[in-house]
């Protein structure tokens, strides 16, 4: 009958999503089962974070593997001291408390993906004198909150094209886009207000996409992965017509945060206004964003605004200064109709809502 029935280890949440980051200390305690006395040489609590890369390439008759490791930190607590070979323990129940203060600095949150994951764990670990090693690890879910520039990431993006029509059409198209702010949180919405003038003889239709932009990297080599997480389509805009669209787009609960701050995993993401103009190039616009922790988004701050204009009428804090979605602009009329469609990688349709802003049907998709 082996002496150590069990080892088991827990921990203490500091929140409802049981996540932890840079400078959180992490409490639990390890608990040993004995079925009769044994002697041990030590047992230790270890939190370690890690990052790693690993892919195969095949370039003719050969494969070329690339992979790369990033450590961050290694942390170690001793609960029976290392080398005490007279400690013995009696048969029973044996709780040893820990606490692990976790270092401050930029890290970046936990991380799984096909070629590359970033894992924070604990171990704890117990040895004795000829006999196995007895283990048992939890990984904690970190998050960064190590974000630069954060009171900037609350500002407005703008930005603008033009393009000159040719061949099947003539005239000029003009878009202006604002975008209420750089960075978001899953689950919040993201405003955009686009200004065409349409000068051609063409129709277009307004488009919007969110896009992940996710990058291992190795000596001598990169591995990419795009996908479009998120798509918008407005109503056509006729020849020879001035319109402003307003249109909401809600980030999908469950995105994977922003990594930045990785030398061998980057993730990005990136908002793209286009027009849609069949037989011809789309002039779009392209703005990066951000997917930050849902505590460092402004709808946390108790409907304060993070800037110098007002709330929004609908909605989290903004820092647009554009009255709210029913009051026209100028010369452009508003259109308060959108189409959403979430696009996954396995789709299946489960239902068919209503957007309230937009009031319109809604078609929503996720994964079989």
């Amino acid at each position: 009958m082996p002496s150590v029935h069990s080892l088991t280890m827990t921990y203490d949440s500091l929140n409802e999503h049981g996540t932890f980051s840079e400078g959180d200390t992490i409490t639990g305690k390890v608990t040993l089962l004995l079925s009769k006395g044994t002697k041990c040489e030590s047992l230790f609590v270890k939190a370690k974070g890690d990052a790693e890369v690993h892919w195969t390439v095949r370039r003719g008759e050969h494969n070329h593997t690339y992979s790369a490791h990033r450590r961050y930190f290694k942390l170690k607590q001793f609960l029976i001291p290392e080398n005490t070979k007279d400690t013995v323990l009696p048969q029973g129940t044996h709780v040893y408390p820990f606490r692990i203060s976790l270092p401050q600095g930029s890290m970046p949150s936990s991380f799984k993906g096909c070629h590359g994951k970033i894992v924070y764990k604990l171990e704890a670990k117990l040895s004795r004198s000829w006999k196995f090693d007895r283990k048992v690890d939890k990984e904690i879910n970190f998050v960064s909150k190590a974000i630069p520039n954060l009171q900037h990431l609350m500002t407005q993006q703008v930005g603008s094209t033009n393009k000159e029509m040719w061949f099947f059409s003539k005239g000029d198209v003009h878009m202006d886009v604002i975008v209420d702010r750089r960075a978001y949180a899953p689950g919040e919405t993201i405003t955009i207000v686009v200004k065409v003038n349409n000068a051609s003889s063409k129709e277009m239709t307004p488009k919007f996409s969110l896009t992940r932009d996710l990058v291992y990297r190795a000596v001598g080599d990169t591995k990419h992965e795009k996908s479009v997480i998120l798509k918008l389509s407005e109503n056509t805009i006729q020849p020879k017509t001035q319109e402003e669209v307003k249109c909401r787009m809600t980030v999908p609960r469950g995105q994977t945060h922003t990594i930045h701050n990785c030398d061998i995993i980057s993730l990005e993401y990136y908002l793209k206004v286009y027009l849609d103009i069949s037989f011809s190039s789309d002039p779009e616009v392209k703005f990066p964003v951000a997917i930050i922790p849902n505590d460092l988004a402004p709808s946390q701050f108790h409907g304060h605004a993070m800037g110098p204009y007002p709330n929004s009428a609908v909605g989290a804090p903004s820092n647009s200064d554009f009255p709210p979605r029913a009051a026209a602009m100028g010369p452009y009329p508003c259109i308060p109709t959108c189409r959403q469609l979430w696009i996954p990688s396995s789709p299946k349709l489960l239902s068919t809502t209503t957007c309230v802003p937009c009031s319109i049907g809604i078609r929503e998709w996720g994964l079989q």
